[in-house]
């Protein structure tokens, strides 16, 4: 195991087997394609990629099904100190799915829920299931898209009597195609971060676990005051307004990334060879502070880990980042030209914290 991942996998989740398996799927799901019908048509290299995409003769399809994680164990546990915690669970459930499908310059028509419980009587809260759909439905506004249906299984025996496992899906169009974001990316382009709300949804388990062993659990207090399980709470970020800005504009992005899982590593996730060099990394907020020193988090481990305060990045030409700007701006996102693409080997650079994140530490493509 590298270095890079030893902290997370020891508290957290250990990200190798399950890229080995997302990597297996990839390969073996890509001999399915000769089944595609009604005049729809698989571009080159769109696996591997966040979001899956479809051709048609005008416009393309992209399709995404994600799942919320471990988050809502942790507004199980705060509901009594957070104001309606569901809520912001549904809106979390909502993100996680649609800026994943932003990635590919799609945006969202329909988002379907899955909400999988042990027991149906968890649905018997009616005040905490309320508050889940009000949130999801919220998050369907936020991404200008209709929420279209979804599925409550019951699984005794596999999710815990109490529990529930929160999870969708989500298509959305891209048109015209010029709107494709396509992975052009080439040595003198530029990276924008786009701030996060918090935590988002990545890194939780390791939270669950801290929260575990301090005397204080979630209402420990966070260096700027604020409760660490509030903090846990803040609704993601759903960037669908400032890709909806940057086309206004006539910018499309050359790649986009959602910052979550593998933190800062993601960068990387093109397979070109080159070099993702980040010159303006923002102060660490007061909740990875936190982390860092309830865990002995290095912040090598820190950054291969959670978002660090940036939950979104696109890459553009040097000429374009004025406008991505001003295009976070309208969106009422705070964004930062924060560091270049350079020729060299496939990896992740820090100089700040002479930190390199080499290719082998994120392989996650078929």
């Amino acid at each position: 195991m590298s270095d890079d991942a030893k902290s997370y996998a020891a508290l957290g989740v250990n990200y190798k087997p399950l890229d080995k398996f997302k990597r297996i799927c990839q390969s073996t799901a890509a001999t399915t394609q000769p089944f595609l019908r009604h005049r729809f048509r698989e571009p080159a290299g769109v696996r591997g990629e966040s979001a899956y995409i479809l051709e048609l003769d005008d416009s393309f399809i992209a399709h995404v099904e994600e799942g919320l994680g471990t988050k809502n164990l942790v507004a199980d546990a705060v509901r009594a100190c957070v104001h309606r915690p569901y809520f912001a669970i549904g809106i979390d459930t909502v993100a996680s799915i649609i800026n994943d499908i932003l990635t590919v310059g799609a945006l969202p028509t329909a988002v379907a829920m899955h909400a999988a419980v042990g027991d149906a009587e968890w649905f018997g809260d009616l005040q905490r299931a309320t508050d889940l759909v009000e949130g999801f439905a919220e998050g369907c506004r936020l991404s200008g898209a209709v929420w279209g249906g979804g599925e409550t299984p019951v699984l005794k025996d596999i999710v815990a009597p109490n529990a529930i496992v929160l999870a969708g899906s989500a298509f959305g169009t891209i048109h015209p195609k010029g709107n494709r974001i396509l992975g052009n990316i080439v040595s003198g382009d530029r990276i924008v971060f786009l701030e996060s709300s918090g935590i988002h949804a990545n890194g939780i388990t390791m939270c669950r676990s801290v929260a575990a062993s301090d005397p204080n659990g979630y209402n420990a207090t966070l260096s700027d005051g604020t409760q660490f399980g509030e903090t846990l709470m803040l609704p993601s970020y759903i960037y669908v307004k400032f890709i909806e800005e940057c086309f206004n504009k006539a910018v499309v992005p050359k790649y986009a990334v959602n910052m979550t899982g593998h933190g800062w590593r993601k960068l990387m996730r093109p397979e070109a060879a080159l070099s993702y060099v980040i010159n303006k990394i923002p102060p660490i907020p007061p909740l990875f502070t936190f982390l860092m020193d309830r865990t002995n988090l290095s912040h090598r481990e820190a950054y291969a880990t959670f978002n660090m305060g940036v939950g979104f990045a696109v890459y553009v030409s040097e000429e374009q980042v004025a406008a991505v700007l001003e295009a976070a701006a309208t969106a009422g996102i705070h964004a930062w030209e924060a560091g270049e693409v350079v020729n060299g080997a496939r990896s992740v650079i820090l100089p700040e914290y002479d930190i390199t994140y080499g290719g082998t530490s994120l392989d996650i493509r078929g």
